[in-house]
This record gives structure tokens, C-alpha cells and sequence, in this order.
């Protein structure tokens, strides 16, 4: 694995990471148990893609500065952007997951920053062994690259037969194993794991779902990196927009909470751009795929799947009843 950026750069990129996450500890604690608005999330949101703006900014400097090459500059600093934007899109499917366990243990809306901040820190260091081991493999075996393209086109075909269709919590296995395991109590405590109930020490539903939460992390993430493999085989490009993508996953999450409802073939578009990624990577020897054309697919596939969202009636989910933890 080999990268032209400047080391300096790392230091930066794992400086503002660090500090990104100081600041939402700072402001989780400082808030306390607290609703995040709609308005609240949009600012945040903002923020996070103006951050990551930014950074792009300041990659294609560094490669311009050290190479004295305008074109390089800018094919990099494309890379960057499509990058962060498949893992942006790609995290929609994974935050409409949260969503659907954060409803079925009728998780407080006060409580649910917690667990996403969590979930965020397990991700970033998740997805960075996962991207230097997918890198390292790639730099060693280059047919690796055409087993991740046939893993993203048939995860496409799959996420397509499975849109729409609301998945079922209640027969998920990992679920199942936690309840037999742990005794459960039957109401959060706050936000603790633990509880205390007749002098015996139980799990609180939070604690499941951390586990749970966690858990997707791993799925998506085995499908989500290869993605980005498609797109630039340098690693600092495949680690930074994915870390990038999810450190504004918090506010994305609580913004996309209110609209779910208006984005329902949303998970379509996703499916789409899989497996245009998917074909993109088996075909890499073959057709070599301009990087602002990718952009421009992957951009052209989701402003079609929203502005067909908005213009059709949205399928209204089933009504649940609060989980009993029996």
C-alpha cells in the first residue's frame, strides 16, 4: 500500500478526528439527556460536510504542492469527494437500521445520542483495520479486487429484492443469543447497561441495544469498504472519506430520523449504485471508469431516487407495540 500525500497530512487528518470527537463528548455531556431538533441536526450536519469540504480542500493543496501537478491534484481531491459520498449514501441504509432498532426497544430520543456516539467510535476503529487489511490484500492479490465487485454486485441485487420489505427484529439470531445469555431487566435506567432489580444485577434494554448497534456496524462496513476500493486503491483516501462519512453520522442520523418517511425508495438508489460499483470493479482491467464519471452516476442515481421519493406517496410502516423483554 503506498500513498502520494505527505505525512504532515496524516497527522492533520488523525488531529481533527480526535478533536471532532472531544468536541461531541464535550457537547453530548454538556447537554446531558437531550431531544436533538430537526434544526439542530441540519446545523450539525452542515457542519460535518463543511469539515470534510475542507479537508478535501486542503488534500488537493498537498498533492499539488508536492507534485507540482494541477491534474493529480485534482483527480485525488475527486477521489476524496466520491469516496465520502458512496460512504455517506451507503450509511443512509445503515442509520434507517438504527432507526428500526431504536423503535423496537422504544429507545427515549434523549438516550439514543449515547448509543450512536458509541457506535461511531467502534466504527472508526472497525473500519480502520478492516480498510488496512483490505488494502494490504489488495496490494498482494489484485484478484481481490474482482471477488469485493462480485460481494457489492450481489449485495446490490440482494438490498433491491429487500427494499421496502420491513426486516423482523424479532427472529434476528444475535437477539435471540443476547436474551438467553443475559437477563434482561424490563425498562431502561437512564442511560446504564446495568441495573439493579430486587437485589439482582440485569442487563438494561440500552445494553442490548449497544450490542445490536454494534453488530451492524460489522455488516455494513464489510459492505461499504470494498466500495470504496473501486473507486482509488490509495489508502489514505479509502481511510479518511470513510472516517469523514461517519463521524457526521450522529446529526445524520437525527435528520433522517424526521424524513425517513419521505425518502421510502431511497434503499433502491442505494442498490443501484452497488451494483454499478460492484460492475466498476470486476471490470477495472478492462474499462478504466473516469473518477468524475463515477461521481456523477452515484450523485445522478440518489437525486433521482429522492426527487421520485418526494413525488410519490411514501409506504407507511407497520405500528409496533414497545418490546417486551421477556
Amino acid at each position: 500500500m503506498s500513498t502520494i500525500v505527505p505525512s504532515w497530512l496524516w497527522a492533520v487528518f488523525v488531529g481533527i478526528v480526535v478533536l471532532a470527537l472531544i468536541l461531541d463528548f464535550v457537547v453530548l455531556r454538556k447537554q446531558g439527556d437531550h431531544e436533538v431538533s430537526v434544526k439542530e441536526a441540519i446545523n450539525w450536519s452542515a457542519v460535518w460536510v463543511a469539515l470534510s469540504l475542507a479537508f478535501a480542500g486542503l488534500l488537493w493543496w498537498s498533492v499539488r504542492d508536492g507534485t507540482g501537478s494541477v491534474e493529480l491534484a485534482n483527480t485525488k481531491a475527486l477521489e476524496f469527494i466520491t469516496g465520502y459520498l458512496i460512504e455517506k449514501s451507503l450509511a443512509v441504509d445503515n442509520i434507517f437500521v438504527f432507526l428500526m432498532i431504536f423503535t423496537y426497544f422504544a429507545v427515549p430520543s434523549a438516550y439514543q445520542k449515547r448509543v450512536l456516539m458509541l457506535g461511531i467510535i467502534g466504527a472508526i476503529v472497525l473500519r480502520t483495520v478492516m480498510i488496512l487489511v483490505g488494502g494490504w490484500l489488495i496490494a498482494q492479490f489484485h484478484w481481490v479486487l474482482y471477488l469485493f465487485g462480485a460481494f457489492l454486485l450481489i449485495t446490490g441485487i440482494k438490498m433491491w429484492w429487500a427494499a421496502g420489505q420491513e426486516p423482523d427484529l424479532e427472529s434476528n439470531p444475535a437477539l435471540k443469543l443476547l436474551r438467553k445469555v443475559l437477563p434482561v431487566s424490563q425498562k431502561f435506567d437512564g442511560e446504564k447497561f446495568f441495573t439493579i432489580e430486587n437485589g439482582k444485577r440485569l442487563a438494561t434494554p440500552m445494553l442490548l441495544v449497544i450490542a445490536l448497534v454494534g453488530m451492524t456496524d460489522v455488516i455494513f462496513a464489510v459492505d461499504s469498504i470494498p466500495a470504496i476500493f473501486a473507486i482509488t486503491a490509495d489508502p489514505f483516501i479509502v481511510l479518511s472519506s470513510n472516517i469523514f462519512a461517519i463521524l457526521g453520522l450522529r446529526a445524520m442520523y437525527f435528520l433522517l430520523a424526521a424524513m425517513a418517511s419521505k425518502f421510502h425508495l431511497l434503499s433502491y438508489g442505494l442498490a443501484v449504485v452497488l451494483v454499478f460499483i460492484g460492475s466498476k470493479m470486476m471490470l477495472i482491467d478492462v474499462i478504466k471508469i473516469p473518477v468524475l464519471f463515477s461521481l456523477g452516476v452515484v450523485v445522478g442515481i440518489l437525486a433521482f431516487t429522492m426527487w421520485l421519493s418526494l413525488r410519490t406517496a411514501p409506504k407507511l410502516p407497520a405500528q409496533h407495540e414497545p418490546q417486551q423483554l421477556t
